[in-house]
């Protein structure tokens, strides 16, 4: 059975660099973004990475069950054993389609929600420090952080009732973050 830890945090948090930086180091990890996720599936020319690419193709969104499916897909298809997925859920509705898809199979099972907690102070530093492209200014990272925020509260509710949920203090050096971030996961992976 495949182990799912989900990465989640504000935009600036780290959490696609920490879990980026594990895999890297350990190979018995895999890291996606649902973005990847996707791609990959569409790159494996399977029927559901088919319908995936009918609706890219003509730029509409994914529906939000063909795009659990196709992390299960993928995850499933993967040759390690630990996954590592940053930035999902983002919303109440792919919290609730991702345990409803889990829940369903026996194959993939989620052992862990890690959030990286920092500030918005320190999340806005970061974003527009950074300022990768036109989208790391004010008014996106604003929008970005609403979009976070919005669903947050409920998110870890729903996880922490499930006693899945972990939370990593984001504010220190990213060697610090990065080696408890791994030390969490291989206890969970312990039991």
């Amino acid at each position: 059975m495949k182990k799912l830890f989900l990465i989640i945090g504000a935009p600036g948090s780290g959490k696609t660099t920490d879990a980026s930086m594990i895999a890297a180091n350990d190979t018995k990890f895999a890291h996606y973004s649902t973005g990847d996720l996707l791609r990959a599936e569409v790159a494996s020319g399977s029927e559901l990475g088919k319908l995936i690419d009918s609706f890219i193709s003509k730029g509409n969104l994914v529906p939000l069950e063909v795009v659990v499916n196709a992390i299960i897909s993928a995850i499933r298809s993967s040759d390690k054993n630990y996954i590592l997925i940053d930035g999902y859920p983002r919303s109440l509705e792919q919290m609730r389609e991702l345990d409803r898809v889990l829940a369903s199979q026996s194959e993939v099972m989620l052992d862990g929600v890690i959030e990286v907690d920092v500030s918005e102070e320190v999340a806005r530093n970061r974003v527009l420090g950074r300022a990768r492209g036109a989208d790391d200014n004010n008014e996106v990272f604003n929008n970005r952080m609403k979009v976070y925020l919005d669903p947050i509260k409920e998110i870890r509710a729903f996880y922490n009732d499930k006693k899945l949920l972990h939370t990593i203090n984001g504010e220190r050096t990213i060697e610090t973050i990065v080696a408890d971030m791994k030390n969490l996961i291989e206890n969970l992976i312990k039991g």
